[in-house]
């Protein structure tokens, strides 16, 4: 792979995470609770793991600037407007995958 691949490949990796992020901006109604029992993974998942791969790199990024740029504000704005309680049934398939 040359460096011009390498290149355009990560700006498509960036583009592909950027429109992840708007999709799922778009999508508030889908709560995390519900991507992580059909996904395996939720918004908080992500702002890991960009915290993860900073890390990897040498980079510090604190986990509440994380999430602000995966909620697109911060966490304790997006939960306070758009977190539903999660019900039985949800916490319960959430449970049974044993997805903590």
């Amino acid at each position: 792979m040359s460096s011009s691949d390498s290149i355009s490949s990560t700006e498509i990796e960036a583009a592909v995470f950027r429109r992840l992020l708007a999709h799922l901006d778009s999508r508030k109604d889908a709560q995390n609770i519900d991507l992580m029992n059909l996904a395996g993974f939720c918004r908080n998942c992500l702002s890991k793991w960009y915290v993860a791969a900073a890390e990897e790199r040498g980079e510090a990024v604190d986990l509440e600037a994380a999430r602000e740029l995966v909620y697109g504000e911060p966490y304790a704005d997006w939960k306070a407007k758009y977190q539903r309680e999660a019900s039985p049934e949800q916490l319960a398939e959430f449970e049974k995958q044993g997805k903590h």
